[in-house]
């Protein structure tokens, strides 16, 4: 895990972006027994997912249940100066990346936001 961002102010339960560290990737698929593959790829991967999984629960334990995060989505970009997600001071720009993944914050939150079928 590079970063991760929580959020969920204003919404029925407690999300997070995380990105995965490129630098620290190859070695942790070696370790764990995988192939070689990229940030991309790996996003996707049932055995990644798991661990991010377990890291999560993990860090649950140290929280209460209103404040555990419930689920999360696996950004392939980190945040960088570069991308305008983070200051000079490397502080997250929070509203700058609600803004640039809102559809992905979006469908975190869709199912619970349906109205009345019709």
């Amino acid at each position: 895990i590079s970063q991760v961002l929580v959020i969920g102010d204003g919404e029925p339960f407690i999300s997070a972006l995380i990105t995965l560290d490129r630098e620290m990737l190859p070695g942790w698929l070696h370790n764990h027994g995988l192939p070689e593959m990229g940030v991309v790829e790996a996003s996707t991967n049932p055995q990644v997912l798991a661990a991010l999984d377990r890291a999560v629960a993990r860090t649950n334990r140290a929280v209460s249940r209103a404040e555990s995060i419930r689920t999360y989505r696996v950004l392939t970009n980190d945040f960088t100066e570069a991308n305008g997600l983070l200051t000079p001071s490397l502080k997250v720009k929070r509203n700058q990346v609600m803004k640039e993944y809102a559809d992905t914050i979006a469908d975190i939150y869709a199912s619970t936001r349906k109205g009345p079928q019709e």
